[in-house]
């Protein structure tokens, strides 16, 4: 069982405890009292590579599964029946090989897409970009990751803009189209340089940002438009304390869309409100509470909340996710909730601008956005003070624990013992316990959510989550034998 927190914080209090947090020291011996979050090592005790070896890409390969979903799932003003999985090979002129897996997520990176183009068409379109992402790789020579993306990704862009007729398109939407190469170009480092867990995997420049060991992460499930109240109820009944509430709900007008938010909310708090839960303080469920940029104003923001005090919700609300469009300028200090963002920071810039909106901090999104981009954003957060969460896109078991080892590393969300990571996979695939048996280590009792929480062991950093470990399936998907 998970401590109990202390109590809930106000807002000075969060953004206070998180500075305190952040700026805590490395140090091996941890009081009883934070050993649900105790740290990873002494600075400087995890082995560095000071000089990476230069990997050249000799020959690529790329394949895709489409995964059917339960039913049509809903946020961001939209719907999605299907997640398609692409699974990107990085052969090196060493003779090693390396997958990386992904999940494409059109609606989340712009709906703007699915706007001009049909669901299939928009996935294949993100496909066209992986597939000019390798192309553009083949005999290039680079030392880490980072490296790599940061030079591609300016001239990937523009050839996502391209292809789907959007000159104002989404950065996300070409980090997404990157996961895979990124998730493969990190293990192909990683065995050309000797290194075995994540934690070396990490260059020393950033690895202060992912410094911290949990012991346990909150899951987080969520609350699609679709997703029946019962369904709900359901999972708190299956223990789960903190849930992820999809708002912005499809409308004409701002004014109908937060009538139908409140009317959500509201169904939800009646039905799951007053259950008991033995994870927080008082005894009661908390809310992530996620509009994905739907709101056009502060003030659509404040009529939510006002609506959620009424109905005696606002207390049990953690946090807030991403309301308003990346161009928002509105001033959110004196918003009563911790407001964290998301799909508006793909970059430092990004992220340095909502910290001086009064954003409290970010949902890390590795999954979407690539490690290599999230690396950086994490110490951002480190060193401004700032807290952290790690945010689903319906990703696949194995990117889950990707996902994983980055929410275990940052330091425990304030007024809470633990960290947390949304995770609503086995709520919306529809081949979901198949999915579960391709994961290289299907049966890690760290995989499996108890009474609301992943409980993390010295096994789970040991063996990184089995990220370096490879899942036949998906290998067999781009084997050259195939053609690819």
């Amino acid at each position: 069982m998970m401590p109990r927190q202390s109590r809930e914080l106000s807002r000075r209090e969060f953004l206070a405890v998180a500075g305190a947090a952040a700026a805590l020291p490395l140090v091996e011996h941890v009081p009883p009292h934070l050993r649900a979050a105790t740290l990873l090592r002494p600075r400087g005790q995890t082995p560095q590579v000071s000089d990476p070896n230069k990997i050249r890409i000799r020959s690529v390969g790329l394949d895709f599964e489409r995964e059917p979903l339960i039913r049509p799932t809903g946020f961001k003003g939209g719907y999605l029946t299907e997640l398609w999985q692409p699974v990107a090979r990085l052969d090196s002129d060493s003779g090693r090989s390396h997958i990386g897996i992904g999940t494409q997520s059109v609606l989340w990176c712009d709906p703007a897409v699915l706007t001009r183009h049909s669901e299939s068409a928009g996935n294949a379109l993100m496909l066209s970009v992986t597939d000019r992402a390798l192309q553009m790789i083949v005999g290039e020579t680079f030392t880490t990751p980072v490296e790599l993306i940061d030079r591609i990704f300016p001239e990937l862009h523009q050839f996502a803009c391209r292809v789907t007729g959007l000159p104002n398109l989404r950065r996300t939407f070409a980090l997404n189209a990157l996961v895979p190469v990124d998730n493969a170009a990190w293990l192909l480092y990683a065995e050309e340089n000797g290194i075995r867990t994540f934690d070396e995997m990490i260059p020393a420049e950033y690895r202060a940002g992912l410094s911290y060991r949990q012991r346990a992460l909150a899951a987080l499930p969520s609350v699609t438009y679709g997703l029946p109240v019962e369904d709900v109820v359901r999972a708190v009944q299956d223990g789960y304390f903190l849930i992820k509430v999809k708002l912005g709900s499809p409308a004409a007008t701002q004014a109908e869309m937060i009538e139908k938010d409140i009317a959500r909310l509201t169904a939800i708090h009646r039905a799951i409100g007053a259950m008991p839960t033995r994870q927080t303080s008082d005894g009661k469920i908390r809310y992530d509470l996620d509009p994905n940029q739907r709101y056009q104003r502060k003030e659509t923001l404040l009529q939510l909340l006002d609506a959620a005090k009424k109905i005696g919700a606002l207390e049990q609300v953690a946090f807030l996710e991403e309301p308003f469009v990346d161009e928002n300028d509105a001033d959110l200090h004196d918003v009563p909730v911790p407001i964290v963002a998301d799909e508006s920071v793909t970059q430092v810039g990004d992220a340095t601008r909502r910290v001086q909106q009064g954003y409290a901090g970010f949902a890390l999104k590795g999954i979407a956005k690539t490690l290599s981009e999230t690396l950086k954003i994490a110490q951002l957060a480190h060193d401004r003070r700032l807290v952290c969460m790690a945010a689903d896109l319906t990703v696949n078991p194995v990117l889950i624990d990707w996902n994983k080892n980055v929410a275990a590393r940052v330091p425990p969300f304030p007024g809470f013992s633990w960290g947390m990571l949304e995770t609503n996979g086995h709520q919306q695939y529809r081949r979901w316990n198949e999915m579960v048996s391709w994961h290289p280590c299907a049966d890690a009792p760290w995989r499996r959510v108890q009474n609301g929480v992943f409980e993390l062991g010295d096994d789970f950093y040991a063996r990184s989550g089995c990220i370096l470990e490879e899942s036949s399936h998906y290998r067999a998907l781009v084997s050259p034998t195939r053609g690819s």
